[in-house]
């Protein structure tokens, strides 16, 4: 069991495997995890070559400093970062004020408001399984994580993961969002690291508006996504990149 460096040292929260996860154990106990009342988190680690397996084997995790997903309204929350991020400081080093707006064209400094709810043409669950086996392809070192969770969205919270830290340290805001996008597109929390997130995706935009209007609510909830990315990004440039593409994944520096 993980418990956090902050707190009282008997609070179980997190079961953390000694090994790796197999896609096989994930899917079963995804698929139980109504019964059960445990959401199974894939768990990669800052860098699997240091020993400590971090955060999560380290005990750099605060469930005890979040709040409550229900406590936060995800639409409030959007257009609350979106307000900070596109704020122009004629001060900042990164972007001069042209460039950020630039950004975020078309919408600029003004809030779009949320994309529409889509139907999901592929069932969640199914296209979840379909991810985590090709993450642990492609990550073979992660592990596999248990949390007492209604949901993916919540297990972020009463996992304490502070990934997002540097531009909000309650996890709690972050997983209203994702909850509503599970809600909204059929997204499923599939695997956690030290500062990213994996979410398979159902439903995703299937044309250019679409597309545009869940860029913008993907730079309120992960600005890093797009100032930071592979390569810099315009929204459209990014909305173009997620255009129909099954599973979104989020960074922050």
């Amino acid at each position: 069991m993980v418990t956090s460096d902050e707190g009282d040292g008997d609070a179980q929260f997190l079961w953390l495997s000694d090994g790796p996860a197999t896609a096989e154990l994930w899917t079963r106990i995804h698929a139980e995890h109504t019964r059960s009342g445990l959401w199974p988190l894939l768990l990669d680690s800052l860098d699997p070559n240091d020993g400590e397996f971090r955060p999560w084997g380290s005990g750099e995790v605060l469930p005890e400093q979040m709040s409550f997903p229900a406590s936060h309204d995800p639409a409030s929350l959007l257009a609350q970062w979106w307000a900070t991020y596109t704020v122009v400081d004629e001060d900042d080093d990164m972007l001069d004020a042209d460039r950020r707006l630039a950004v975020t064209a078309p919408f600029r400094q003004t809030w779009p408001g949320l994309a529409p709810s889509r139907k999901a043409a592929t069932n969640p669950d199914q296209l979840a399984a379909e991810f985590a086996q090709a993450f642990l392809a492609d990550r073979p070192q992660t592990r596999l994580g248990l949390v007492a969770a209604a949901s993916g969205a919540e297990a972020l919270t009463a996992a304490g993961w502070g990934g997002p830290c540097n531009y909000d340290n309650d996890t709690a805001k972050f997983s209203a969002v994702v909850r509503d996008w599970e809600h909204r597109f059929g997204a499923r929390v599939i695997a956690v690291g030290f500062s990213t997130l994996h979410l398979s995706v159902a439903a995703p935009p299937a044309n250019e508006h679409e597309a545009l209007l869940v860029a913008a609510e993907h730079f309120a909830f992960c600005p890093d996504n797009i100032w930071q990315g592979s390569r810099p990004y315009t929204l459209a440039a990014y909305a173009e990149r997620i255009t129909s593409a099954h599973r979104w994944d989020f960074w922050w520096d």
